[in-house]
């Protein structure tokens, strides 16, 4: 399970003269810092996926990269599996994948290259690195391309890669930051069927997204932020029920007036 509780964040504003007029004009700009995330709270239970939705800048990376102990919040508590994120981080990172927004694979290494080094940087034991490859190429589709240097890859390429690479020693719960972004669609599918079959072997799974049918097709829950808060919370009925249209219009009732 992952659990988060009143999570908060801000950063200092080094010269708030410097921020664009549409900068000063949001309400996290407060003195001399900008909260990015105010307060959100949301669960994913064992066998869950959670689609996190919000406009962009609403604080969907900030709350992942907290969630994943790249940043340390400002307030509120995080728990994976009942391990204190903030309190145990080394144990947390053992039990989470992380893919973040951008893929940081090391272009002049192969792929294979890339996933084994993340092995070994989470201690996995050389065989079952090379077992666990073979695996994660058959699932996701990358023996075409496993081989070859990260530098040469298509967007779908490096993503599939980066996916691999963060779940190579099998974490108790994965969170995706918009993992089919730039896809094409038999790409996008197999990274929709990889999530699935995490979710299949009980794995709590958290994505964000900008695709509503990707929510429609996996989630069990949803949670939109909205200028750093939580503004919706709950199953994927209750956000469908949130409107007699679609769910674009259910995403759109949930955000604050004039957004």
């Amino acid at each position: 399970m992952i659990e988060i509780k009143g999570l908060a964040k801000k950063f200092a504003v080094e010269n708030p003269k410097k921020l664009s007029e549409q900068e000063k004009k949001d309400p996290r700009l407060k003195g001399r810092y900008f909260h990015s995330v105010e307060d959100v709270s949301f669960a994913c239970e064992a066998g869950q996926v959670l689609g996190l939705l919000g406009p962009n800048g609403a604080g969907k990376t900030t709350t992942l990269r907290m969630l994943s102990t790249a940043l340390k919040p400002s307030a509120g508590t995080v728990e994976i599996k009942g391990v204190d994120v903030l309190a145990q981080p080394l144990v947390a990172r053992k039990k989470l994948g992380f893919l973040s927004g951008a893929t940081g694979l090391y272009g002049r290494l192969t792929g294979r290259e890339n996933i084994s080094y993340f092995g070994r940087l989470h201690g996995v034991p050389d065989q079952q690195i090379t077992d666990r490859i073979d695996e994660l190429a058959a699932l996701l589709d990358m023996h075409s391309f496993l081989d070859r240097r990260c530098e040469t890859f298509s967007t779908g390429m490096k993503q599939k890669t980066a996916i691999a690479r963060a779940v190579i020693h099998q974490p108790e719960a994965v969170i995706l930051d918009e993992p089919t972004t730039g896809l094409d669609i038999m790409a996008t599918q197999t990274v929709l069927d990889f999530i699935r079959r995490l979710k299949q072997q009980g794995i709590p799974v958290i994505f964000s997204t900008h695709h509503l049918d990707e929510v429609d097709e996996l989630c069990d829950r949803v949670t939109v932020i909205d200028q750093g808060r939580t503004r919706f919370d709950g199953s994927l009925g209750a956000f469908k029920a949130l409107s007699v249209g679609s769910l674009h219009q259910s995403f759109l009732s949930t955000l604050q007036p004039g957004e």
